[in-house]
C-alpha cells in the first residue's frame, strides 16, 4: 500500500484537505439520497392525486347517471298524466320536466308524445263541438255527416271512453229527429186527407147546390114561355080591353123574354099595366111586365150567385223552447201538430235534458 494513500501518514495540510474532501463527498450523497426520497415521495404524491380525482369522477357521473334516471322517470311519469287526463295544467308540467332530461334520443321520444297529446285534445274538441252542433239543429243532416266524421277521427285508445260516449250522444239525437220527422209526416199526411176530404165535401155540396139550381131555372124558364105563350094568345081572343096573364118565376140565371103583341092593336087600354115580383127561398127576384097600349110582354127572372166559397187564411205555428227566458229553439210549421212534435222531441234531446241541470227550461207552441 503506498504510503501516501495512508491518511494516517499525511499531514496536517493534506488531512484538512482530505477532510473537506470527505465532508464534501458524504454531503453529495446524502444528498443525492435526500433527492431520491423527495422525488419518490413526491410521485407517490401525484399517484394519489389522481386516485382521488378519479374516484371523485367515477362519483360524479355515477350522480349523473342517477339524475338522469331520475329526470326520465319523472318526465315518464308526468306524461303518463297527460295522456290520461290531458289538461293545459298536466302537458305543462310534462314539457317543463322533459327540459331536464339530457339523452337526446330519449328527450326527442318525450317531445313526439306531448305533440301526440295536443293533436289529440284538438280532435277531441272537435268532436265535442260538432256533436253539439247538431244536437242544436238534429233536423241538418249535414251537421249529423259532420259529427259522424270528426268522431271516427279519435283512434287513440286514450280517447276511447269519450269516442263512444258521443256516439251514443249522436245516436240518441238521431232517434230524435227520425221520431219527429216521422211525426211530423204522419200529421202533414193526416191533415192533408182530411183536407182533401174536406175539400170533395165542398165540391159535392157545390155541385148539388148547382143541379138543383139549374133544374128550379128549366122548371121557371119553361113555366114562363108558356105564360107568354098564353098572353100572347088572350090579347087575340079579346075584342076590346086587354088580358095578361103570369106565372111567377123561380130561375137561379137570369132570363130576359119579350113578346111584342102586335095582335093586341085593338084592344082599347093604352097604357095599361101589370107588374108582379116573386122572391124565392134562393133571393132570385122575378119581375113580370106587360103594357097593354103597346102590347107588349117582358119577363125579367133573378139571378143567385150561388154559393161564395171564401178561402180562409192558412194558421201557421211556432214551437218554441227558451233557456232561462230566452228562446234558444224555434221553428214554424204549417200545422199545430208538426209545432209539438218539435217541440217534444227538442225537449227531450240529450242536450236540453243536461241544460236543465243548470237552467230554466220553458216550452210551448203559439200561433205564428
Amino acid at each position: 500500500m503506498n504510503k501516501n494513500l495512508n491518511p494516517l501518514n499525511w499531514t496536517k495540510k493534506q488531512q484538512i484537505i482530505g477532510g473537506a474532501v470527505a465532508i464534501v463527498l458524504i454531503g453529495g450523497v446524502t444528498t443525492g439520497v435526500v433527492n431520491h426520497a423527495n422525488h419518490q415521495a413526491k410521485e407517490r404524491k401525484i399517484e394519489a392525486l389522481k386516485n382521488k380525482k378519479i374516484k371523485l369522477c367515477k362519483v360524479r357521473d355515477e350522480k349523473a347517471r342517477n339524475l338522469e334516471k331520475t329526470n326520465e322517470a319523472d318526465s315518464k311519469k308526468l306524461l303518463d298524466i297527460a295522456e290520461k287526463t290531458p289538461t293545459d295544467k298536466s302537458i305543462k308540467l310534462a314539457e317543463d320536466s322533459i327540459l331536464k332530461v339530457k339523452n337526446a334520443e330519449v328527450k326527442k321520444e318525450f317531445d313526439n308524445q306531448v305533440v301526440g297529446i295536443k293533436n289529440r285534445v284538438k280532435l277531441e274538441n272537435e268532436a265535442k263541438t260538432a256533436v253539439s252542433n247538431y244536437q242544436k239543429d238534429a233536423m241538418n243532416q249535414n251537421k249529423y255527416k259532420t259529427a259522424q266524421q270528426a268522431i271516427s277521427k279519435l283512434t287513440s285508445s286514450y280517447s276511447k271512453g269519450l269516442k263512444d260516449s258521443l256516439n251514443e250522444q249522436l245516436a240518441t239525437s238521431k232517434k230524435q229527429s227520425d221520431d219527429a220527422i216521422k211525426a211530423q209526416q204522419g200529421k202533414s199526411a193526416s191533415d192533408s186527407k182530411a183536407k182533401t176530404a174536406d175539400t170533395n165535401k165542398q165540391q159535392s155540396g157545390s155541385t148539388e147546390a148547382t143541379n138543383g139550381n139549374s133544374n128550379n131555372a128549366n122548371v121557371a124558364s119553361n113555366t114562363q114561355i108558356t105564360a107568354n105563350n098564353d098572353v100572347a094568345s088572350g090579347s087575340n081572343s079579346y075584342g076590346g080591353g086587354s088580358q095578361n096573364n103570369y106565372s111567377p118565376g123561380g130561375s137561379n140565371t137570369s132570363q130576359n123574354n119579350a113578346n111584342s103583341g102586335s095582335s093586341n092593336q085593338g084592344n082599347s087600354g093604352k097604357n095599361n099595366s101589370n107588374s108582379n115580383s116573386n122572391t124565392n127561398t134562393n133571393t132570385n127576384t122575378n119581375t113580370n111586365t106587360n103594357t097593354g097600349g103597346n102590347g107588349s110582354n117582358t119577363n125579367n127572372n133573378g139571378s143567385n150567385g150561388g154559393n161564395n166559397n171564401n178561402n180562409q187564411p192558412q194558421i201557421r205555428y211556432v214551437g218554441w223552447v227558451s233557456v232561462d227566458g230566452v228562446r234558444r229553439y224555434s221553428q214554424t210549421f204549417n200545422a199545430l201538430g208538426e209545432a209539438q212534435s218539435y217541440v217534444d222531441a227538442t225537449v227531450n234531446s240529450a242536450e236540453v235534458i243536461n241544460l236543465g241541470f243548470e237552467h230554466s227550461i220553458r216550452y210551448g207552441v203559439e200561433p205564428a
